[in-house]
């Protein structure tokens, strides 16, 4: 895709003005809080694995509603003390796969816990298991429009709160130190990120890989691509709901997340990215409260820099890490509201 978003020194400097509900916080409290008091601790089943050197557990967490959300748990076998953990979020239309298609964290020594996707799983990879048990009214094909005439109703309302108790499911579990708990992903994985990060309390690092899920008025209509031109096409047909929807997506905009981030970030941009536009992505980025690092991939599309990336992601986390070794803090019990 050629340079059409916007030269990349300005890029550097955007701060767009995102719409913000009034209510955001007061309606992520409640939908987080209504989530906490139906959930029950996680249920881990070891796998038997020709993985040797990895210990697997096939994981069942409450997510939104109390619902079942699958996970895995991958941890370094013969590992001592609690592991400080990452959680990582998928991208669109992926499920959590198969655990040996994810060791890189674990062989790292951290405990790798990989969300699955509610309704997702059917487009790439090797699947996923969680279902959505909720309807939605007039929607086009694909997850971006699924009860879009509310935010109460949009499907993405159940996969943050999800995100965001996976991360309360994973500072239960005995194999991790609740006080080292990161969060990952790239793409609509990278979307979720931003959005734990923003309403979760006390992770030290958030990574969010080419996110998706910034910055929407921009991004709808910039990019023909999908996901965001589901977007459009419900437009096109629904001619008089623009406002209702934008007015939804603003409670979901990863901007709107970023501004409330207390972690530590490392971004990553593809800067002929047809698919996340980079000026969605540095509007995510420069208005992140905490301090937020980004690494340029100057002719890269929305892969951005896969290998090379988590290769960076890892030293710098790493780093992170050395540092909080030596003002280590309590353990933190988990979050219950």
């Amino acid at each position: 895709m050629p340079r059409i978003d916007a030269p990349i020194e300005e890029f550097r400097h955007l701060r767009p003005s995102v719409t913000e509900p009034e209510d955001f916080d007061e309606f992520w409290s409640t939908t987080l809080r209504e989530a906490r008091s139906l959930a029950a601790p996680p249920r881990l089943t070891p796998i038997d694995s020709p993985l040797s050197s990895f210990e697997v557990y096939d994981v069942t967490f409450s997510g939104f509603g109390g619902e079942p959300v699958l996970a895995w748990l991958v941890l370094p076998t013969g590992a001592t003390g609690p592991l400080p953990a990452i959680v990582e979020y998928v991208g669109y239309g992926g499920g959590r796969g198969l655990p040996h298609e994810r060791l890189a964290w674990a062989a790292s020594g951290y405990a790798h816990f990989i969300m699955d996707t509610r309704g997702q799983g059917s487009v790439w990879g090797s699947g996923g298991g969680t279902p959505d048990p909720h309807g939605s009214g007039a929607s086009v094909p694909g997850f971006m429009t699924r009860g879009i005439a509310d935010p109460h109703d949009y499907y993405y309302r159940r996969v943050f709160t999800d995100a965001v108790l996976a991360i309360d499911a994973v500072r239960s579990l005995a194999q991790v130190d609740a006080s080292r708990v990161a969060v990952c992903g790239g793409s609509q994985g990278g979307g979720i990120t931003l959005a734990a990060a923003g309403l979760s309390e006390g992770l030290v690092a958030a990574m969010p890989d080419v996110p998706f899920l910034c910055h929407f008025e921009r991004a709808v209509g910039l990019t023909g691509s999908d996901p965001y031109e589901e977007i459009v096409r419900f437009l096109s047909v629904h001619r008089g709901a623009a406002a209702t929807a934008f007015r939804t997506l603003s409670y979901f905009d990863g901007v709107n997340f970023a501004k409330r981030a207390t972690a530590p970030a490392l971004f990553s941009v593809g800067l002929m990215d047809p698919v996340c536009p980079p000026s969605t992505v540095y509007a995510a980025r420069n208005h992140y409260a905490a301090h937020a690092d980004i690494v340029e991939y100057e002719f890269n599309e929305h892969e951005g820099g896969q290998g090379v990336q988590w290769q960076r992601q890892a030293e710098w986390l790493a780093a992170r890490a050395a540092v909080l070794e030596e003002r280590k803090p309590e353990r933190m019990p988990p979050r219950v509201a």
